[in-house]
C-alpha cells in the first residue's frame, strides 16, 4: 500500500567536524521519502520557492516519489543553517528562513485523499491537522514534531495526539512534552494523550517502543564514522512506516521489523552530508546491513 508524507522539502546548510556543506537537498518529507521509497509508493506534500532548484525536483521524481502535491509557491524556500559539534548528538540551529511555508496550506489530489498510510512529518501541527482533516479513510497515523512547536503550539499538538497512531520523538522531545524525566513514564503519558503507541529516539542509543501491547527497544546500529546525522531521525520514520505500509498489518513482529528497517536506514542516512547515502540506496542495501545487525544479537 502506498504512503502519503507531509513535511518540509528544504534547503540545508550544515557544518560538521567532518566539513560544511551550503544549501544541501533537505528537509523533513525529503528524508522520510527516500527511505520509505524502498517499500512502497510515496506522495510527497509539501511547499517550495520560487527559487527552488529544477535539478531538485527531477531529483526528486527520478526516484519514484509521486510530487502531484509539492507546491511551488511564491517567495523563497524554507532554508535551515546548523552546526553539529562534538559527539554530533544535537545540531546548533544558527538560522532558519520560513520563506512560503509561512502560508503552507496543503493540497492533495481526490486520488490522495483514499490513503490510508499517513505520516505527519516535522511541521506546524496546524498543517498537519489540516491535511489530516482532508483523507477520507486514515488507517495507519504517524506523527513527528519537535521541540519549538512543543513550547509555542502545545495543546494543538496534543489535541493531535488524539487523532493518530503512531507519535515518533526524540528523548528530549518526549521529556518535554509529557512533563516526565524518566522515558518509560514519559512514553506511558503520551500514550495517555491519545497515541495508540509511541517511538521515541534516543540517537546512537537506539530506540523504545511502547503501546499496550508490546514494549521494546533496539540499540542504534554501530556506525564506524558519522558525518552528518541531519535527517536521520526523518530517515528512521521512513524505514518505519515505509515497512509498516508494505506489510499491511501491525503485530509484534511487524513492528519489531520495522524497527530494525528504520534503525539500519537512519544508520545509512549519517554516514555522508545530506540525502547522498540515502538517495543511492537499494533494497538489497539495506537487507545485507539487516543480516549485519541480527549478527549482533546472536
Amino acid at each position: 500500500m502506498s504512503i502519503i508524507v507531509l513535511g518540509t522539502v528544504a534547503l540545508d546548510s550544515v557544518k560538521t567536524p567532518f566539513g560544511k556543506r551550503k544549501e544541501l537537498l533537505g528537509g523533513s518529507a525529503a528524508h522520510f521519502s527516500m527511505a520509505a521509497r524502498l517499500f512502497t509508493k510515496v506522495n510527497l506534500v509539501a511547499i517550495v520557492g520560487e527559487d527552488f532548484p529544477q535539478k531538485h525536483i527531477a531529483f526528486l521524481r527520478s526516484k519514484g516519489l509521486n510530487l502531484t502535491s509539492l507546491i511551488i509557491g511564491k517567495g523563497k524556500t524554507f532554508r535551515w543553517e546548523g552546526e553539529y559539534k562534538g559527539d554530533l548528538n544535537s545540531a546548533l540551529t544558527l538560522n532558519t528562513e520560513l520563506g512560503v511555508l509561512s502560508y503552507f496550506k496543503p493540497r492533495i489530489s481526490e486520488e490522495q485523499r483514499n490513503i490510508r498510510n499517513i505520516f505527519l512529518a516535522n511541521v506546524d501541527p496546524d498543517i498537519q491537522e489540516h491535511l489530516l482533516r482532508k483523507m477520507r479513510s486514515p488507517g495507519l497515523v504517524g506523527l513527528d514534531s519537535m521541540n519549538y512547536w512543543i513550547h509555542h503550539k502545545r495543546k494543538e499538538l496534543i489535541k493531535l495526539l488524539k487523532h493518530i497512531d503512531i507519535y515518533v520523538a526524540n528523548d528530549q522531545e518526549a521529556r518535554a512534552l509529557s512533563g516526565e524525566d524518566n522515558i518509560i513514564k514519559a512514553a506511558k503519558a503520551l500514550k495517555s494523550n491519545g497515541a495508540k503507541m509511541v517511538l521515541i529516539k534516543k540517537g546512537e542509543n537506539g530506540v523504545l517502543f511502547y503501546s499496550d501491547r508490546f514494549i521494546f527497544s533496539l540499540p542504534a546500529y554501530p556506525v564506524e564514522k558519522v558525518v552528518d546525522p541531519t535527517g536521520a531521525g526523518d530517515t528512521f520514520a521512513g524505514g518505519f512506516m515505509g515497512y509498516l505500509a508494505k506489510a499491511g498489518r501491525i503485530n509484534s513482529l511487524s513492528l519489531k521489523k520495522a524497527l530494525a528497517y528504520g534503525t539500519v536506514a537512519a544508520s545509512f542516512n549519517v554516514e555522508d552530508f545530506g540525502l547522498y547515502r540515502t538517495s543511492r540506496l537499494r533494497s538489497g542495501d539495506l537487507e545485507r546491513r539487516l543480516i549485519k545487525f541480527r549478527e549482533c544479537f546472536i
